[in-house]
């Protein structure tokens, strides 16, 4: 019998491109590649955003650590963790053929047996020019800088004179650039934008001329990018990134943990920069026995109706199931209403549909409006399952009896009010630091002025429904928006669309007036 020694696991090099900064752009096989990574090697331009992203979704035991020295320096860390049986990456800002540096270590790392790849990505050049609503047509050069002097001036002035270009180097380059182009033959005239944090959540793009864009650009720091040529002027009307209706506003997010997570990646697609401040936490009943005896007549069919007012309510009831082995099969005959499309959306995740959903005034009262009376012929069964929050208002469950029905109104889970948020978060809150708030119940407001104060004036107040704002209002603050429907979605679409009204109503304002307004938050600040 011969026996096999088993060799130990080929380690493996991969230079992975980041792309421009925003990790939505990381591409799926750099996802993938970094996910599987034991060691990662990180340059400085990789944005912290983009940073925290990858070590989020990396494995627990990935090593993270700054490139440092030079090319070869680098090379002979990304060696020696392969030659150790790991998988290394060595994570570069834009493509890895963007950066000389990188090169050099390919190549040294191809004078090995190591198996290597080079992962690509957006330049940074490239993709920051997109993000600022720049195009770079036919004739163009792009480049990502890590030495200006390196830079071929003459062939960035031949591309300006017949199209445009963008270059993306470090701020305290951009003199050194300027005299560049000015000593190449540049028109001191061309148009130039410079894009600070290039596809960030604060991305800043200013216009000017070759020869005034430096004092244009003072206070920018880190990696720019410049882009040079006529195409510049395209910005007016093809800029998106930093044109959404909420870019720049920070909207605090006073949510459960669980829950918060949804708004926020509503707010971002719409360019807000969102603060979760969990205000209240879901925990189970002190005593277990009301849901005990529910579930075991929803399952015995002693209810006609479960109504839903909340996600947690039908998460309360979906646990308890799973504690007893049951699942959506033990809800035949019963039917059900939810009180908006967010409950209604976790039932269905559930594999059922619902029966009832009010359609326009998705609260209690818009519920009970839809909500037939008992017919003691065509509803046999006469009783509703009620499961909700252990302070939610009597308000259904009275209704429902007004249209004969007998309730059970049983307490599926309680909510307790959060630890206070940070000292710089309070803060905020009270002297107009958040752009705007949202509210989606009446404990979040509760719950949000008891933990760190009154949000400031300024604050744009937006509420998820009538109940939510009668409850704002008690506290004495001011509600702007409100949606049609009582939905997450919705209440977010809302305060984008409140944004863009002030946006135009701003806009439409003499210069005189816009300083004297009191309409507050990034869209007044920018004309003023």
């Amino acid at each position: 019998m011969t026996t096999r020694t088993a060799r130990n696991r080929a380690g493996r090099i991969a230079f992975v491109g980041a792309g421009p900064g925003d990790p939505g752009l990381l591409t799926r096989r750099a996802h993938d590649t970094l996910a599987e990574a034991d060691q990662v090697v990180y340059d400085r331009g990789v944005p912290e955003s983009l940073l925290a992203a990858i070590k989020a979704e990396a494995k627990d035991d990935t090593q993270f650590s700054p490139a440092e020295g030079a090319p070869g320096d680098v090379a002979k860390v990304l060696l020696s963790a392969a030659k150790s049986g790991l998988s290394a990456v060595h994570l570069v800002a834009g493509d890895p053929f963007g950066h000389e540096s990188v090169v050099h270590e390919v190549q040294a790392v191809a004078r090995t047996a190591v198996h290597f790849e080079v992962v690509p990505g957006l330049g940074q050049a490239e993709g920051v020019a997109t993000y600022a609503g720049v195009p770079l047509p036919a004739v163009r050069t792009v480049a990502d800088v890590d030495d200006v002097t390196a830079l071929d001036f003459d062939a960035l002035a031949a591309a300006a004179l017949k199209g445009s270009f963008a270059v993306a180097v470090d701020a305290g380059d951009l003199a050194a650039v300027r005299d560049g182009l000015l000593a190449s033959g540049v028109e001191p005239g061309t148009p130039v934008g410079v894009t600070g944090d290039g596809t960030g959540e604060t991305q800043y793009t200013t216009t000017s001329t070759v020869d005034s864009f430096v004092a244009a650009a003072l206070g920018f720091t880190g990696r720019v990018v410049l882009t040079v040529g006529g195409d510049v002027a395209e910005r007016d009307k093809l800029s998106w990134w930093e044109n959404r209706p909420l870019y720049g506003w920070k909207v605090l997010v006073p949510r459960t943990k669980e829950q918060a997570g949804a708004m926020s990646a509503r707010l971002r697609a719409y360019g807000a920069i969102p603060c979760e401040v969990p205000t209240i936490a879901v925990e189970p009943p002190r005593t277990p026995a009301q849901m005990e005896r529910a579930v075991k007549g929803l399952v015995d069919g002693r209810y006609a109706w479960v109504v839903f007012t909340s996600v947690n309510a039908v998460r309360a009831v979906w646990e308890k199931f799973a504690e007893h082995g049951l699942d959506a099969r033990h809800f035949g005959g019963v039917k059900i209403a939810c009180i908006g499309e967010a409950t209604a959306d976790a039932v269905r995740d559930f594999g059922i549909q619902p029966e009832l959903i009010p359609a326009d005034d998705q609260s209690s009262e818009g519920l009970l409006a839809e909500f037939s009376p008992h017919d003691e012929i065509l509803d046999p069964v006469g009783r509703v399952l009620l499961p909700r929050a252990d302070i939610a208002t009597e308000t259904l469950a009275a209704g429902l009896i007004e249209r004969g029905w007998e309730v059970d109104d049983v307490t599926a889970y309680r909510t307790v009010r959060a630890a206070p948020p940070p000292a710089d978060i309070r803060d905020a809150i009270k002297s107009g630091g958040f752009d705007a708030v949202l509210f989606t119940s009446s404990s979040t407001v509760r719950n949000l002025v008891g933990i760190a104060g009154k949000p400031h004036a300024r604050t744009v107040v937006a509420v998820i429904g009538p109940k939510t704002a009668e409850t704002a209002t008690e506290f004495g603050l001011r509600v702007d928006v409100q949606p049609q429907h009582a939905s997450v979605p919705d209440l977010v679409e809302a305060l984008a669309s409140y944004a863009v009204e002030l946006r135009e109503k701003l806009a439409a304002m003499p210069a005189k007036q816009r300083r004297g307004s009191k309409v507050q938050g990034p869209t007044a600040l920018r004309f003023r």
